[in-house]
């Protein structure tokens, strides 16, 4: 009952409005004082959560994609996918999801994509002629690309969780993100048929090789971010300080497009948005510990376990139960809260828990082109001026082929799990 009534007070907090990490801890308080444990206990296990090594990855991995941005890195990058695809069909979508996969190497959030490249890649197609809508939509859609392929802010705190190597997780994530933005590239390329969108330009080799040597040194980036952590050089860890101090390198020696100033920012919005972070990683795991401690793992296992014992079955009730979860709470908590719960089972009837883990972040992915969470919606809603309910309205289509991906990757193992076995195992 003492369980019960903390989900309720959870959900009834989240649902007024109440932070996220401040509604985990409320409700977790709740519980330990109907409980009569010692309140010490809240703080020692907050602290413990947040006391990792790979955690330090977190605001390393945040402060190399504002500096990226801040550097005026992602103007390069645009340019360079524009060369590559360009020239097909719907131009400029395919530009919009080429990018992302490419900034996708350097920051790893899909908040900071939207962001950073969603002012450049929607500018641009409103000024040829793109419709409001369909710009909004695939630049909502690709920036989910962002948490799927190497480096991933989720997949760090899941391999915390979980306890599982970074290092397979980011290996796991290169092929299905791939994957990904050729879904969305299929779903830009019917919208160019239909809706006669044009080419941007003419192919020339000429403008390749030009944008590609200006844009050949932040295209390093992602090689030696997943490079050495694939080789063994530096750990997921070390990548994140590494991939700082690279974009350090190129802003101030390479570029000068970066002041004292702009560090001092960039540097204050990074502690800003880490401390969030962490703060809901603290809250969550105190929230996570109760349910281990009381073994819902264990009951929610043989609850679902008894009502089936089909492992696509479970697959997709586990699917639909994330998928409605990722609408309501923000990705991180979500993660905390879910993997304890879920992964026991999921180990149960044989799936990986690398392959859960790629599973489980696209689904929450999703969550953020969904209201009323939807996070992603709300920053393109705030940089492309356009308003909320149209964006929601403009994202849905895209969410076709994502899930189409989803399905894909759920049921056939051997698309995340080929890399990562070819590599570590």
């Amino acid at each position: 009952m003492s369980i019960l009534f903390m989900f309720l007070i959870l959900f009834s907090l989240l649902v007024v409005g109440v932070p996220v990490a401040v509604s985990l801890g409320l409700a977790s308080l709740f519980f330990i004082i109907m409980e009569g444990i010692p309140n010490i206990v809240l703080l020692h296990n907050m602290v413990n959560g947040i006391n990792s090594f790979p955690l330090i990855a977190i605001p390393f991995f945040i402060l190399a994609g504002h500096l990226m941005n801040t550097g005026g890195i992602t103007n390069r990058i645009f340019a360079f996918a524009r060369s590559l695809v360009g020239w097909m069909p719907g131009g400029l979508g395919h530009v919009n999801v080429g990018a992302s996969v490419i900034f996708a190497g350097m920051s790893g959030a899909a908040v900071a994509d939207a962001g950073g490249l969603g002012n450049v890649e929607i500018k641009a197609m409103k000024d040829a002629g793109y419709d409001t809508d369909f710009s909004v939509g695939i630049t909502a859609a690709s920036s989910t690309i962002g948490p799927i392929i190497p480096p991933s802010l989720p997949l760090v705190i899941y391999g915390v969780m979980a306890d599982t190597s970074i290092g397979q997780l980011f290996a796991a994530g290169l092929i299905p993100g791939l994957l990904m933005a050729f879904a969305l590239m299929a779903m830009v390329s019917w919208y160019a048929k239909i809706r006669h969108y044009p080419k941007d330009d003419r192919f020339s080799f000429q403008v390749l090789w030009a944008t590609f040597k200006r844009a050949f040194l932040p295209l390093m980036t992602p090689v030696i971010i997943v490079g050495g952590i694939t080789t063994g050089v530096f750990t997921p860890t070390e990548a994140a300080v590494a991939a700082v101090a690279y974009a350090m390198f190129l802003g101030l020696f390479v570029y000068r497009t970066l002041s004292f100033n702009n560090i001092l920012r960039v540097s204050q919005e990074t502690i800003e948005t880490s401390a969030s972070i962490l703060m809901i990683v603290a809250s969550s795991t105190i929230f996570a510990w109760i349910l281990t401690a009381n073994q819902f793992a264990t009951f929610f296992a043989e609850e679902l376990l008894s009502f089936t014992d089909n492992k696509i079955m479970i697959l997709l009730i586990m699917t639909l139960l994330v998928l409605i979860i990722g609408c309501f709470m923000e990705t991180i908590a979500a993660i905390t809260i879910l993997v304890p719960v879920l992964l026991p089972v999921a180990i149960q009837i044989g799936i990986d828990p690398v392959h859960f883990g790629i599973i489980l972040i696209l689904n929450l992915m999703l969550g953020l082109l969904t209201p009323p969470v939807g996070m992603v919606l709300y920053v393109l809603a705030k940089v492309s001026e356009t308003p909320f309910e149209r964006c929601v309205i403009a994202t849905a289509p895209f969410l076709i082929p994502l899930v189409s991906v989803l399905m894909l990757l759920t049921f056939i193992p051997a698309i995340s799990m080929w890399l990562p076995t070819l590599i570590y195992r």
